[in-house]
């Protein structure tokens, strides 16, 4: 069994890692130079350090070879690459299963992973691999759980081997929407959170985002059909907990330099990896409107995204908004 990992920033590498201890693993990237450092090094140290990897994992810059000796392929790419990717399987003919673990919403279509993938290609086999975790703290071997979700039974028996050994669990479900939905809206919650804990408004704050967070995230994904439990499993609350109070969180930490009235543009070259949430918010605003689904911390994320109320005045707009029922 052999495993094509696409896209070699920090979470796609730590997969690699993790899955090459017991398997045959090529990581791949476009960029050749970056992939000529890594076959140097024997590890990722533009991304993830100088964690060394072992020795079933290779690195390819050659998308046809790397993906053509392989029996699943692992999407770990930004999402705004996800549809290029799927047109190169499609053009080359490629029909292994494919399985993506990035999240978000495609700009200008506003589409989420799965709808892309139906999209480009219907007859394929596909699932998506989500919930709470950090690369750096993968590679370190710590404890890890996330959440498999696939329509297809023999994936969901066959992919987790790669996977479920040494530190990390996987758990399996069929709602491959609720997956997609809480991967990638939580994404955006913790944009709002790190806002609030830059603002200094303390744990209680924090603790009233992620609650009413997890509920505008499902109700943003029962109105596509997803099933509600999901959200309160990996996929949701615990992917959403993680990424609004954990140090890696570079969503969170979009927030928290927002709060200090740093420019947004500033902020992401700053960071250099994607935050995912950024791009995703004004997508899941506008979607959220076609299907008149209440979003109000998205909405308000929005507006300081868009620079047209400041941190302080998105959150005052929460509190002041009118009494209502929790449910």
């Amino acid at each position: 069994m052999k495993i094509c990992v696409l896209g070699a920033g920090a979470w796609g590498t730590a997969l690699a890692i993790h899955a090459a201890k017991q398997f045959d693993v090529t990581l791949w990237a476009r960029n050749a130079g970056h992939i000529s450092g890594m076959k140097k090094a024997r590890s990722n140290p533009l991304y993830l350090g100088d964690f060394t990897f072992p020795d079933r994992l290779e690195v390819s810059d050659n998308f046809f070879e790397a993906v053509s000796h392989a029996n699943y392929i692992l999407s770990a790419i930004p999402t705004s690459g996800f549809r290029a990717v799927l047109n190169d399987l499609k053009n080359n003919d490629i029909k292994i299963p494919v399985i993506w673990a990035n999240k978000g919403l495609e700009q200008n279509s506003s589409l989420l992973p799965y709808e892309i993938f139906k999209e480009i290609l219907p007859n394929s086999k596909f699932g998506v691999l989500s919930g709470p975790s950090f690369a750096a703290e993968l590679v370190r071997e710590l404890p890890t759980a996330v959440t498999l979700a696939s329509e297809d039974d023999s994936i969901l028996i066959e992919f987790p081997r790669f996977f479920h050994h040494n530190n990390m669990r996987i758990y399996t479900n069929q709602d491959v929407i609720g997956a997609s939905v809480g991967g990638s809206l939580k994404n955006i919650i913790a944009i709002a959170a790190g806002i609030s804990d830059g603002m200094g408004f303390g744990n209680n704050a924090r603790a009233a985002l992620i609650t009413r967070g997890i509920s505008e995230i499902s109700r943003f994904g029962v109105a596509l059909g997803a099933k509600l439990e999901t959200f309160s499993g990996l996929a949701g609350i615990g992917d959403l907990f993680l990424t609004c109070t954990g140090d890696y969180s570079r969503n969170r930490e979009v927030g928290l330099r927002l709060a200090k009235g740093n420019n947004l543009d500033q902020i992401l070259e700053s960071l250099g990896h994607v935050a995912e949430g950024v791009y995703a918010t004004r997508e899941v605003v506008n979607r959220a409107k076609i299907m008149n689904v209440d979003m109000p911390i998205t909405n308000e994320v929005a507006l300081v995204l868009d620079n047209k109320i400041s941190a302080y005045d998105a959150v005052k707009n929460l509190l002041d908004r009118n009494l209502r029922s929790e449910h």
